[in-house]
């Protein structure tokens, strides 16, 4: 066990390593003034692993990178990673803006093997805050013990389940379990999917292509009253800008949460080609006759149960709407219901250094600190309540590095851009 004495200090702690504290890892590199530590409990980097299908990319362009639009020359970007491993001239010629998932991913380990701060295999147990020497301590279940003045959470969003599904038993998986369940999946007489995001439509099609092959009937139900395009129109992607970002951070809380529940479509919604590819593919498979599968749109799920004598799922749902309940029986089910965020276990100690909202949320300040005194807790993405839609979005992860490193250095370091729409979103 480490003590004061003997503990790490460091001008910051990362705690947790996706996409986005990556980046912070990338960016402060090169940074002689900010010595920062990241603890990941994973053996390696890892993202999204259970959905690299076949021909599956992004839905963001290449230069959302880790650090270009914060860095454009810096050693870390994906075009770097590109003319490393000898594919520069073909993603050229390929004249697709949108790295495959798969690539991103090998881009993500590529960086995190050229970063010296990141370790990995180290899960923390505890935050405490050493009041004397006004430093947190991040114990680790191994026993060491970190010290510094600020915390960087990045420990990402779990995948949620709905509570009708808890404890359910079964076989059920969530979208992210998805391709290591694939093949038990395919042996069942039915499945069912839930959820009606970019994830469910990759599955869906996934499914569906070989459902000739395989025989199974295959449901796809959402509660949405339709498949949801994702809006890619070029003055909605202004939404991704440092004026939105001031301008939805200075609106009342009640105001921010009623957007968060209407802007879902904005960064949840389906890629219009793949929405179309389906369309294509259910006539295809219809051509012989009607194809064993149904897709049901306004349709909320009530209540599961579970039978474990046919192993087989009964599920209840109303049809909104038309407020009609009805049953699916069904003998695969995916869960594609996305991710939530939960305030990690280890921070209980802390949490009267923490600022809350009147819901129970971290009320994050538009530096990014959830800490009471601004400076000393940053919080990557879980901040769509506070910063828009910007949270979750690649593209914008370097800006909101870029504005933490400035917090923690009292200066900025990397420019930060102030103003690049062409609208105005306040009077």
């Amino acid at each position: 066990m480490s003590t004061p004495e003997t503990a790490q200090t460091h001008d910051f702690i990362g705690i947790g390593l996706g996409p986005f504290n990556l980046g912070l890892a990338c960016l402060t590199e090169p940074i002689d003034e900010l010595n920062g530590v990241f603890l990941e409990s994973k053996p390696d980097f890892e993202w999204h692993s259970g959905m690299f299908l076949e021909g599956a990319h992004l839905q963001t362009p290449f230069m959302s990178d880790l650090v270009t639009m914060a860095d454009p020359t810096s050693p870390y970007s994906f075009l770097n990673y590109l003319k490393d491993k000898g594919r520069l001239y073909s993603f050229y010629i390929r004249e697709n803006f949108y790295p495959l998932r798969t690539e991103y991913n090998d881009y993500c380990r590529w960086a995190a093997a050229r970063v010296s701060s990141i370790r990995f295999s180290t899960t923390v147990a505890s935050v405490t805050f050493d009041e004397t020497a006004e430093l947190y301590e991040v114990t680790t279940e191994a026993g060491e013990t970190f010290r510094s003045a600020r915390l960087v959470l990045g420990t990402g969003t779990p995948a949620y389940v709905p509570e009708s599904c808890r404890e359910l038993g079964g076989d059920l998986i969530h979208n992210s379990r998805y391709l290591q369940n694939k093949e038990a999946l395919q042996k069942k007489k039915s499945i069912t999917l839930i959820g009606s995001g970019q994830s469910a439509a990759e599955i869906y099609y996934d499914l569906l292509s070989e459902i000739d092959v395989h025989g199974y009937r295959l449901n796809w139900v959402t509660r949405s009253p339709r498949f949801f395009p994702l809006e890619y129109t070029k003055l909605t992607l202004e939404m991704t800008s440092p004026e939105y970002v001031d301008y939805f951070h200075a609106l009342p809380e009640d105001t921010r949460y009623r957007l968060e529940t209407g802007q879902k479509g904005l960064f949840k919604g389906i890629d219009g080609e793949l929405i179309d590819s389906i369309f294509d593919l259910l006539y295809q498979k219809n051509l012989g006759g009607p194809a064993p599968t149904r897709l049901l749109t306004n349709s909320a799920l009530r209540g599961a149960e579970y039978h474990e004598a046919s192993g087989t799922y009964r599920l209840d749902f109303r049809q909104e709407e038309q407020g009609k309940d009805f049953t699916l029986d069904t003998d695969g089910l995916i869960l594609a219901t996305g991710y939530k965020y939960e305030v990690p276990a280890f921070l209980e100690p802390v949490r009267d250094r923490l600022k809350w909202d009147s819901r129970g949320r971290f009320d994050v300040a538009r530096n990014y600190a959830v800490d009471t005194t601004g400076r000393g807790v940053f919080l990557q993405n879980a901040g769509v309540h506070t910063h828009s839609i910007t949270s979750p979005d690649l593209g914008m992860g370097p800006y909101r590095n870029a504005y933490i490193i400035g917090a923690m250095l009292g200066r900025e370091y990397y420019p930060v851009e102030k103003t690049i729409a062409f609208q105005e979103f306040a009077v």
